[in-house]
């Protein structure tokens, strides 16, 4: 940490001979001509860039993501680069990918999705009855009076009638709007509003942390202040007596048991398939819009070629409808013939193991996990390594790795064994942006590339590309995944994006890239500080505190000062009964002394509901200012937790 100059560090991950010769990406390499080394995935990078019509042509073809209506070009931007459109007179339609073309043969007896529950609660349902069931429920919600283009939002947990709604939607060419199962009401009613939507899919309740929660009164509160909405859908999950509105209001189980067929509407490549809304600290919440094509080809591109998931993989995750990775997981696996298990609750509840109990009882193989989540199983010490026979890699995202926590669970817990494939991207681009492939060396808690057809790099000030610098990542192309725009707002989606530097996506991170290829995210760009006259993010400061073993987990923001301009103060949770008379002098010993931050000890740091560390809502709290919109903040984690400077 001694300036923003980031060294090339050593190799960690080393790929076997059994994960190079299992791997898709190889296969394709060696398909297309290319090597089947990193030499060879870096030159058919430049010829998919060069070349996309190519590439994403050939990608749809490998990876069987099938049209029913072939495309005549791959790119057409002659709306402008910042509105393209994909697969031009293609028709494609994620329903038909997902579900229908695996109700018959190979894949018809196979499991598609598991639910687990934190109570205990465990749900299945095969290919051919996820197409059963998605067919019903499409008829259904036609008869409720959805039709191609009505916008029909989820509130409801990661139950099997999710994903069955979700696919039901789409083969109506509906467009879905997930939301999270935590919202309350007002946060719920915004989203609602701003999609128009028309119907509201839900669920009596849930449970968290073992608690039963009520979801069907904050639904209703929700749609008493959304006047767009003419049906609620209520799933009994918990069983619970809920009030139901005549008319309006009807049981999932109740709905016609033979409605009239309805055909999958055969939607354009470019038609939306879902709205997923994302927070800021200020303004209306951002609704991100994925279509048909984008979401599907890129999903399937990055769990096949980045993930190295087949038809034979169980691909886990905890996650929620909310977050991008509940209609990733609806889509990208299930297209691919692979089965997917969706966890509710927390890693560590009811036990310490609960993670591991769920993949050694479904034989899951790939991992879905969050250095949060990671932190706190570390946190639980021994009684939390289990041996996990079936498990060949983890998939990390949601924010920036801290080295000791990824240590830990690439040598203690992996035996060097598992790959951990760090992947970050974000809603907006559909995806991943960079990835760590297994079949690639790979530094710890690093990145060894983009994802295929990216053309991302790292940016300074002028909008030069640097190596071995910190500055902002950014994509220089456009790809399919990206957003078309956001919902009602292109003005909004231009300044978010495109406004910088001309023709060039500045995403919002903070990046570098070295002379090996090995990719670091430092964590989001106006999460910057600058200490010392010298810029730096807040993870390489808290990677250092989290090298002391009482540290469980820490949150660095920057905050003005007259003398230095800003400095650093970290967050400090504590592990249970640890002293810290001497935390601030450790912390400036692992910082150093340019870096050195001041320290607060707190009960808990406030996250999203997927796990997330809100660095922005921190700031806002301790200098007294609006935090912005809060509705994703996870209510066990609350922000008056953080102490205001002036106390």
């Amino acid at each position: 940490m001694a300036d923003t100059q980031v060294l090339s560090t050593d190799i960690a991950w080393t790929p076997d001979d059994a994960i190079k010769k299992r791997s898709r990406l190889l296969a394709a390499l060696r398909k297309w001509g290319f090597a089947d080394d990193r030499a060879g995935f870096e030159e058919l990078n430049r010829k998919a860039i060069a070349d996309p019509d190519w590439f994403w042509r050939a990608a749809a073809a490998d990876l069987d993501v099938e049209f029913a209506t072939d495309f005549t070009a791959a790119l057409d931007e002659s709306a402008g680069k910042q509105f393209p459109q994909w697969f031009t007179g293609g028709q494609i339609n994620v329903a038909t990918l997902c579900a229908h073309r695996h109700a018959t043969g190979t894949y018809a007896d196979k499991t598609a999705v598991v639910y687990e529950g934190d109570g205990g609660q465990r749900r299945t349902l095969t290919f051919a009855e996820l197409d059963t069931q998605v067919r019903r429920f499409a008829a259904n919600l036609a008869g409720l009076g959805v039709g191609r283009g009505d916008r029909v939002a989820l509130f409801m947990p990661v139950v099997p009638e999710a994903v069955v709604a979700f696919l039901a939607i789409a083969q109506l060419g509906a467009i879905t709007v997930p939301t999270f199962s935590g919202y309350a009401a007002d946060a719920l009613a915004t989203r609602l509003q701003d999609s128009d939507a028309v119907a509201l899919i839900t669920a009596d309740g849930t449970t968290r942390r073992g608690k039963q929660i009520d979801m069907k009164s904050t639904a209703d509160a929700a749609v008493a202040d959304s006047p767009s909405v003419r049906s609620v859908v209520v799933i009994r999950h918990l069983g619970a007596d809920v009030p139901m509105q005549s008319g309006r209001d009807v049981y999932y189980d109740e709905l016609p048991a033979n409605p009239a067929p309805v055909e999958t509407v055969a939607t354009d490549a470019n038609d939306p398939l879902c709205i997923v809304y994302t927070s800021g600290t200020t303004g209306r919440p951002k609704g991100i819009v994925h279509s048909h094509g984008g979401f599907a080809l890129k999903t399937a591109i990055d769990f096949a070629y980045g993930f190295d998931v087949h038809d034979d993989d169980v691909v886990c995750w905890i996650t929620d409808l909310g977050w991008l990775v509940g209609p990733m997981l609806m889509t990208g696996p299930l297209q691919l013939g692979a089965t997917i298990v969706m966890i509710e609750g927390l890693p560590t509840y009811p036990s310490p193991t609960r993670m591991w109990d769920v993949v050694n009882r479904n034989g899951v193989t790939v991992q879905g996990i969050a250095p949060t989540a990671a932190r706190a199983l570390r946190a639980a010490g021994d009684e939390a390594i289990v041996d996990v026979p079936t498990l060949k890699s983890f998939v990390s995202t949601g924010e920036a790795w801290d080295d000791p926590t990824w240590w830990w669970l690439f040598d203690d817990f992996g035996g060097k064994r598992r790959a951990i494939i760090n992947y970050s991207g974000g809603t907006e681009v559909g995806g991943g942006l960079l990835v760590g492939y297994p079949c690639f060396p790979a530094a710890a808690a690093a990145f060894n590339g983009p994802l295929p057809g990216i053309d991302t790099a790292v940016l300074d000030d002028n909008g030069e590309a640097v190596v071995g610098e910190i500055g902002e990542l950014a994509v220089r192309n456009t790809f399919p995944g990206m957003t078309h725009s956001f919902w009602g707002d292109h003005d909004r989606y231009l300044a978010t994006y495109w406004q910088r530097f001309d023709g060039v996506w500045i995403h919002g991170d903070l990046a570098s890239v070295d002379a090996e290829g090995m990719w670091r995210i430092h964590g989001r760009s106006d999460d910057t500080l600058k200490l010392s006259g010298r810029r730096v993010g807040p993870a390489e400061i808290e990677t250092a505190v989290l090298r002391d073993p009482r540290v469980a987990e820490v949150a660095v923001i920057g905050v003005p000062d007259e003398m230095r301009g800003q400095r650093a103060v970290a967050f400090v949770v504590l592990k249970s009964d640890a002293e810290h008379a001497d935390l601030e002098a450790t912390a400036a010993t692992n910082a150093g002394k340019s870096f050195a931050p001041a320290v607060v000890v707190v009960p808990t740091l406030p996250k999203t509901k997927n796990g997330k560390i809100m660095r922005r809502a921190i700031r806002a709290r301790y200098l007294g200012q609006s935090a912005g919109d809060m509705s994703s903040l996870d209510p066990a984690t609350p922000l008056e937790d953080i102490p205001t400077q002036s106390n």
